[in-house]
């Protein structure tokens, strides 16, 4: 038996063109993988698409992979993770389902009080495959306090259990804020559990939990993500291999990570730091990461050259720059610690904190604070249900134009 394990695939995800082609061709180099290791099956372990709505786009891919894999005979096993669900409950992979271009695995029965879940059987291995959907927030928890076990468990053959959901056991470190569940929610005693959600590349076996394996997206879905996992990829399992798990890098086009540290330095010093760093190295066809941060000694943030570093950048042929500084200060903007009893008084404290200070706005105390507050409201709107990235920055920013 042979099958791959692919999640978080995301199409869509990126608003930068350069990067959302990368996103697309990761998952058709993903499928033309599995094709050419001619796996029997193929298990998405949920968002597939990075909104429950996606573009006409995303889903003409999705469309035409999928249908290369099934013209191939390679059926494709898959659960909703908690981007491709939406709280209405509709979802693209019904659409999927309904042209049969792939199978949701999570279904089930309510039986005196419980969800009793059903297993789907791969016609051509034999395999027993189910699993639990994903939705944002950990909402699937309650579904999982309500799961049967007792049918799972005793079923026999080769079974695979699907989830999207962070597993407490295995969750980093530098992701201790995420929500997540322990190991025990899960049935015990299955072959091997398929897991999405949690952007990282893991495989362990606890106790009478056996090959617990988190593939990561098949293409980074952040600059973070970039940073720490350089590509993406997908693994497959060979049951008639004694290296059974091999995990398959996706490395479309190398990424290169600059980070430089400006505490108590200038802004000339700074940029001087950037282009040293650019020296020797390769960046051709190259995503570059520049990461600035500390708290300069003298001047602004925006007087720290980085567009003549990044127009270097681009003229030895990277790709794509980005650019991260978010934890770049100066004196002028320090860090405004308040105590307050709620988040609109916070706010308020802030505000008053830092009036003034921009002197280019000419604009009186009170009419600066009216401004930044207007500004506030238009920034804390959410994204609609259904609404794209695109769509929705679109719309703040029109909002934001109509308020200066």
């Amino acid at each position: 038996m042979k099958f791959a394990h692919i999640a978080d695939v995301h199409l869509g995800s990126w608003r930068e063109p350069k990067l959302r082609e990368l996103n697309a061709r990761a998952f058709v180099e993903a499928v033309s993988r599995c094709l050419s290791k001619r796996v029997d099956f193929v298990l998405l372990a949920g968002d597939l698409f990075n909104t429950s709505i996606p573009s006409i786009e995303s889903l003409k891919l999705a469309v035409t992979e999928l249908k290369r894999l099934k013209d191939a005979g390679i059926p494709v096993y898959t659960i909703a993770g908690s981007h491709d669900f939406s709280p209405s409950g509709k979802t693209m992979l019904e659409v999927l389902e309904e042209a049969e271009l792939l199978k949701n695995v999570c279904k089930g029965e309510v039986a005196d009080g419980k969800l009793k879940l059903h297993f789907t059987t791969d016609r051509k291995t034999g395999a027993k495959i189910t699993g639990m959907i994903g939705k944002k927030g950990m909402l699937e928890k309650k579904y999982y306090g309500d799961l049967m076990h007792q049918n799972l468990e005793q079923e026999q053959g080769f079974r695979i259990f699907m989830f999207h959901t962070a597993l407490s056991e295995l969750k980093p470190e530098y992701m201790e804020h995420m929500e997540a569940a322990p190991l025990s929610l899960l049935p015990k005693g299955f072959d091997y559990y398929a897991g999405g959600h949690v952007h990282i590349v893991k495989e362990a076996s606890i106790s009478e939990y056996r090959n617990i394996v988190y593939p990561g997206p098949t293409f980074p879905n952040s600059y973070t993500e970039l940073e720490k996992l350089g590509c993406g990829g997908f693994y497959i399992y060979d049951g008639s291999s004694d290296s059974r798990l091999v995990y398959e890098r996706i490395e479309l086009c190398p990424v290169v990570p600059i980070s430089i540290d400006c505490m108590h330095k200038t802004p000339q010093q700074s940029t001087e730091d950037i282009l040293d760093a650019l020296a020797g190295k390769e960046m051709k066809d190259a995503i570059v990461l520049l990461r600035l941060a500390g708290r300069l000694e003298t001047g602004k943030t925006s007087e720290v050259d980085i567009k003549m570093a990044t127009d270097i950048m681009h003229e030895r042929g990277a790709c794509f720059v980005m650019k991260n500084t978010t934890k770049l200060v100066s004196k002028e903007f320090e860090e405004v610690k308040v105590k307050a009893d709620t988040t609109e008084e916070a706010e308020r404290l802030v505000v008053e904190e830092h009036v003034g200070q921009v002197k280019s706005l000419e604009l009186t105390p009170e009419a600066e604070k009216g401004l930044v507050h207007q500004l506030m409201t238009v920034l804390d709107k959410e994204k609609e249900e259904g609404e794209r990235q695109s769509d929705y920055e679109a719309r703040i920013i029109a909002e934001m134009e109509k308020i200066f």
